[in-house]
């Protein structure tokens, strides 16, 4: 049973990710066909957005750590919708930056002070239980914002003000209900977090190690549209494979997250969450005819991650020591947002390759895997 002020952080992921999902989806469109930049520009402002979020999540997390959650949080959805607003007016390039930045900036504000104080909130066995339905509310959030930017029809300068307004009440939100607990490390430097998280050799091969999941979901970006051209599918099978992804963790991550840890445990759930992704990218370089390959690699993609990702959360704190859980969980986000970038990069390169590309891209979560059983020798992983 989760506490009120659980309730409120995984209700805050399914409404920060209906914000999220109802403005950026147009982003794209909109500077290329509203404000006529070319597309190298709008892959510069995309990747900035991304940078400015994945690079800076490090940041939020030392600041959690010395002024607390509840201020982060507002902060970050107030300057989350400063964001929108400048985007909802932006007609050149440097305001349309200005704009991304912010909006980048607030989840590096507001998303390591959220995973921490939810880690805090709850009971060390419940943690993979609690991530499992942040998880699942997220993805609800992941669905319902693209859907609600459809039912609105509206211009995407209205959309941006829209989602400016969300993120205001849900600062609000959290003004109101949120504990104000003060920072566990107030009266240490602003850096030591960092010192004390790169001195932490478990977690950060810990770290290492859970980027191969990160690089390898990213590929539901890359690698998934490259197949589906290669088997000439129709224009909506992508559409149709995210709706998939979708519910599948909308519906199956609490059963898998509970079937697993009964059965498995959490290093064999880890393990095993690996291995299944990494035999995602195996099955479709054994080319099997149609969609079939595609709709393996999601279905066993996502089936990994559901293994995995609710007990990799729940390590942090463990790897931590339950110190400096804000820093921890910035630094690995950080870590994969870095990993992503060189990964995609590669994977970019590699796709032309036919079945070497997948094989090469599935020795990444394996990789991942060996990692995990590694680290699962740790006194970390005790219960």
């Amino acid at each position: 049973m989760l506490t009120p002020t659980a309730r409120l952080l995984v209700l805050s992921q399914l409404l920060f990710n209906i914000g999220f999902f109802l403005v950026l989806p147009h982003l794209a469109g909109h500077l290329a066909d509203d404000l006529g930049l070319a597309g190298w520009l709008v892959g510069l402002v995309l990747g900035v957005r991304t940078f400015s979020q994945q690079g800076l999540f490090a940041l939020g997390g030392v600041l959690t750590d010395r002024f607390g959650a509840k201020p982060l949080i507002i902060i970050g959805c107030l300057v989350r919708s400063a964001g929108f607003a400048v985007l909802a007016v932006a007609s050149a390039l440097p305001t349309v930056l200005c704009g991304v930045v912010l909006v980048g900036f607030a989840a590096a504000l507001f998303s390591p002070a959220a995973e921490a104080s939810l880690a805090r909130e709850v009971d060390p066995d419940a943690r993979a239980d609690t991530f499992a339905i942040r998880s699942m509310a997220g993805e609800v959030g992941t669905v319902l914002g693209p859907l609600l930017g459809v039912v609105l029809s509206a211009s995407f300068s209205l959309t941006c003000v829209i989602g400016a307004v969300l993120f205001c009440l849900i600062a609000v939100l959290h003004l109101r209900f949120l504990p104000r607990r003060p920072g566990e490390h107030h009266d240490e430097g602003l850096f030591d977090g960092w010192r004390e998280v790169f001195g932490n050799r478990a977690f950060l091969l810990f770290a290492a190690g859970y980027s191969a999941y990160l690089v390898s979901y990213n590929q539901l970006y890359l690698a998934l549209p490259a197949e589906l051209h290669r088997v000439a599918a129709p224009d909506q099978a992508l559409g149709l494979l995210f709706a998939l992804a979708s519910a599948l963790v909308v519906f199956g991550q609490l059963p898998t997250t509970a079937l697993a840890r009964r059965l498995l445990g959490r290093e064999r759930a880890l393990v095993a969450g690996f291995t299944v992704m990494a035999l995602a990218f195996g099955v479709v370089a054994l080319r099997p005819p149609g969609l079939v390959g595609a709709t393996a690699f999601v279905v066993l993609l996502i089936f990994g991650q559901m293994l995995a990702a609710p007990f990799a959360m729940e390590l942090v704190p463990l790897l931590a020591g339950d110190r400096r859980l804000g820093a921890h969980f910035g630094v690995l986000s950080s870590a994969g947002g870095v990993a992503v970038l060189v990964g995609s990069t590669a994977s970019g390169a590699l796709l032309g390759h036919g079945r070497v590309a997948w094989l090469l891209l599935g020795l990444l979560p394996l990789a991942g895997a060996c990692v995990m059983a590694f680290t699962g020798k740790r006194r970390a992983f005790s219960s």
